[in-house]
């Protein structure tokens, strides 16, 4: 018989950062090929809309904010106890906000690293914890950026939160394979999500165009990373990990 390797029929998947953009598109799309979802973010009211237009059932929602990065490996346990094993993990909550580099101060870096980082570092942790993985495997799948390997200037603090993943995601395969547990990232470019409109509104209309112009592509969608990250949480990545996949629309090619 054959089986469909890209499906994820019967896998319990937590995604982060589902009330919105590439997490709700990603918990959309794993609920389209068969997975149940846990939701997590810090807005009940997009949370339930995002849980509103899910496909099939046992899909739930839970209220966290992944700057409380003590939490989260409460929350995961917890989550597992109420329902069972994860196969999947998916963290996709981030911040993204602009400092010069001559008016920054620790706490511009530091506020970003507790969200972008430090928060993807607890996740994995928690994963890594007894019961909270799947016996036949898990694959946990963090969003960083493609700034994380080609810099923008003005988002020194972010870049440097987002490469922290990279370094992150590497050790992390290592130490976890022996336990089935795979890790991975996608490194998506510009992707017209609300937070990415709230950074381009900010700019010129000469600015804009710019940046627009270095993806041959054109923007992403947050499905473009959806589908990307469906694939790497599959049984058809089985053997992917330590992988940072980027997903640009051409932009780190110049």
């Amino acid at each position: 018989m054959d089986v469909n390797k890209f499906s994820l029929a019967g896998k319990r998947i937590l995604v982060t950062g589902a009330s919105s953009g590439i997490g709700r598109a990603t918990a959309q799309l794993c609920s389209q090929l068969g997975a149940s979802l846990i939701c997590v973010g810090r807005d009940a009211g997009r949370l339930s809309q995002t849980l509103e237009s899910l496909i099939g059932a046992r899909h739930t929602i839970v209220l966290a904010d992944v700057d409380d990065a003590d939490e989260l490996p409460r929350l995961l346990q917890s989550s597992v106890a109420a329902s069972e094993p994860l196969s999947g993990v998916v963290h996709a909550a981030g911040v993204q906000r602009a400092t010069p580099l001559r008016i920054a101060k620790a706490e511009d870096f530091l506020s970003q690293f507790r969200t972008n980082a430090l928060s993807a570092a607890m996740i994995v942790s928690a994963v890594a914890r007894r019961g909270v993985a799947h016996p036949d495997g898990c694959s946990v799948v963090l969003v960083g950026s493609v700034m994380s390997v080609v810099g923008a200037a003005g988002l020194a603090a972010y870049c440097t939160s987002k490469a922290a993943i990279a370094g992150l995601v590497r050790s992390a395969a290592l130490e976890l394979a022996a336990a089935k547990i795979r890790v991975n990232a996608v490194l998506p470019g510009m992707v017209d999500t609300e937070m990415s409109r709230r950074y381009r509104a900010a700019m010129a209309a000469d600015q804009v165009r710019a940046i627009e112009q270095m993806h041959p592509l054109g923007l992403g969608e947050p499905t473009d990373v959806a589908h990307s990250i469906a694939f790497l949480l599959a049984d058809a990545a089985r053997w992917i990990t330590g992988s940072c996949l980027t997903v640009d629309g051409g932009y780190s090619a110049h």
